[in-house]
């Protein structure tokens, strides 16, 4: 795993021009499948896919906290949500609260989450390859990419899967 996590950000740069490409081409025109397309993609692919080998994402890039996720949180730590807040993040140039540094202070040395259950929103979507109206969020991954193996392989998938021609 740590050389594929070695070589990812540079297979994703190498990709990156013809995803884009790609990922325009299915804002403008979406099958109709799409959705079901990328669920069965992302089902295949998390079949073969341990992310407690990896924990890259955790490792390298932080979730947005919304306040549901922050009241959860804070609430599964027995603290005041500004406690948690003040302890954990920081507002983001976006206005968002995200975490104050990385890598996530509750991923383990073994890559388990201490708040597994009830981790941010963000955690429990990602890497959003199963998400519906899945070309909307084409910038994000193309991000994603370069940090989860399990979403560069469905990028992949889905590109030799769909013509766009």
């Amino acid at each position: 795993m740590d050389k594929i996590l070695e070589q990812l950000p540079q297979m994703a740069k190498e990709k990156h021009a013809e995803n884009k490409k790609f990922f325009g081409k299915l804002k403008k025109r979406p099958p109709k499948n799409l959705d079901y397309l990328m669920q069965e993609l992302h089902h295949e692919e998390f079949e073969r896919t341990d992310c407690l080998e990896c924990a890259n994402c955790c490792k390298t890039t932080g979730p947005l906290f919304t306040k549901a996720d922050i009241e959860r949180i804070s609430k599964f730590f027995r603290q005041k949500p500004q406690a948690f807040i003040d302890d954990y993040l920081r507002i983001d140039e976006e206005n968002d609260y995200v975490l104050q540094s990385l890598p996530c202070p509750f991923l383990g040395a073994d890559n388990y989450c201490s708040i597994y259950d009830v981790r941010p929103k963000a955690c429990r979507e990602f890497p959003h390859t199963d998400r519906k109206k899945f070309q909307q969020i084409s910038n994000l991954t193309l991000k994603n990419v370069a940090i989860c193996p399990a979403a560069f392989n469905i990028v992949e998938a889905m590109k030799a899967k769909i013509n766009l021609r």
